[in-house]
């Protein structure tokens, strides 16, 4: 494995998680809207993560021929999409958003995001974020190390 390649592995995962965080956030202040442009409450996002193989971003004429430039293996969100569990009905007739006719009538749609999951998912993600900064420190450290060892 080259030198990069674990560089380039983390910053896919830094990259993934970071949106992952980012959706998580839209989805804990979007989580008492009930009025969106396309009509109706607010729905969950998710990410959908993915394998994926790409080219490291490096080429330098420093690194010897004998090193390979492999493909680093990472991973990449592959689309994110809604979330279609139903929404949560709650009952206040003075709402501008409630329902005017049928069996529902004085219920509200509320969007279908769980504060509580949302922070659970958090958490998982900030920890995933994290793994990957380490993982890019240690090895940072370690090739500090060899050349360190390389110069006694």
């Amino acid at each position: 494995m080259g030198m990069f390649n674990s560089f380039n592995i983390a910053s896919t995962g830094l990259t993934a998680q970071r949106l992952r965080m980012d959706l998580i956030s839209s989805n804990i202040a979007n989580s008492t809207t009930t009025r969106t442009p396309e009509g109706g409450a607010y729905r969950r996002q998710r990410a959908i993560f993915a394998p994926v193989n790409i080219r490291p971003f490096y080429k330098s004429p420093l690194v010897p021929g004998r090193v390979e430039h492999g493909e680093g293996k990472g991973v990449r969100v592959v689309k994110i999409e809604e979330d279609k569990e139903p929404f949560r009905l709650v009952y206040d007739p003075t709402h501008p958003d409630a329902i005017n006719t049928g069996p529902k009538k004085g219920y509200v749609e509320m969007p279908n995001v769980n504060v509580v999951m949302e922070m659970t998912d958090m958490v998982s993600a900030s920890r995933s974020y994290e793994a990957n900064v380490t993982m890019i420190n240690n090895t940072k450290s370690m090739f500090t190390k060899a050349l360190e060892i390389g110069r006694a």
